[in-house]
């Protein structure tokens, strides 16, 4: 039954350190609201997520990390009835960069993909066959008449409009021919990109380099964050929006947020 999803809004952050990053996210969820934000990038030991100031908003916590490196958490107002970590086929599992919770009639799954480094480097074919494995987990897992939402930073620029220019870029590891065709047979199984059924045309992004001055005023960005959904979420998806003022706050993350709203 779907009637869990009445207003039911989700969103998206890679936060480049999550106690860095705290009153960045926590004014976000009080201007906003979200039922559900899953975080990327915590990088921080279980032992010292910041749990207190999220309970104090009104929020649960799960979360899987490690010290300085990924991590993903899952940022609810009601507590999840499951949650699960990592790959589970044998190989290595993963459990800071896979979150799985099930939240009522929905299911989130929250991946911080691996990024890739160079397409020359073995974790370039690591983050392929990651995507690879991701796809068999879904088949193993779900089906795709299931309500089934996936999110996060997925490492990936899926066209030419989702990257600010794309013809210098045809050997970066977020947008090489050969990741985007590992993204896209993991969305072919059942996902529907949910902001871009909601905004078909170019010059969206959630992503912009530091390393650039001004690049959001620019609009010199990737869009290497999703919300992905199995048909019968997708087609009760509102909205689906970037909220770019966090990227101009003070010691920003490098992302910045993505929402989509759902409705019963």
């Amino acid at each position: 039954m779907l009637c869990y999803l009445l207003r039911m809004l989700i969103a998206t952050f890679n936060a480049n350190s999550v106690r860095a990053r705290l009153p960045i996210v926590l004014a976000w969820l009080a201007a906003q609201q979200p039922d559900i934000l899953c975080l990327q990038e915590t990088k921080v030991t279980d032992a010292d997520f910041p749990v207190e100031p999220f309970r104090e908003a009104g929020y649960q916590a799960v979360f899987r990390g490690e010290k300085s490196y990924n991590g993903v958490a899952l940022i609810s107002r009601q507590e999840p009835a499951s949650v699960n970590f990592g790959l589970d086929d044998g190989g290595p599992p993963d459990e800071t960069r896979l979150l799985c919770a099930r939240i009522g009639a929905v299911t989130v799954v929250n991946t911080y993909v691996p990024q890739g480094r160079e397409i020359t480097h073995a974790m370039y074919a690591y983050k392929l066959e990651w995507f690879d494995r991701l796809r068999r987990y879904f088949a193993r897992h779900f089906k795709p008449t299931d309500p089934l939402v996936w999110v996060g930073d997925l490492n990936v620029a899926p066209e030419p409009m989702d990257v600010f220019d794309p013809a210098s870029h045809e050997d970066h590891v977020c947008y090489h021919h050969a990741v985007r065709d590992a993204f896209a047979r993991v969305a072919a199984w059942g996902f529907i990109d949910v902001f871009r059924k909601h905004h078909p045309e170019p010059g969206h992004f959630t992503f912009f380099d530091y390393r650039t001055p001004n690049t959001v005023r620019r609009n010199m960005g990737w869009r290497v964050d999703h919300i992905l959904a199995t048909s019968p979420l997708a087609k009760r998806s509102e909205d689906c929006f970037i909220d770019l003022e966090p990227r101009l706050a003070e010691k920003p993350s490098d992302h910045t947020f993505l929402a989509a709203r759902f409705a019963s």
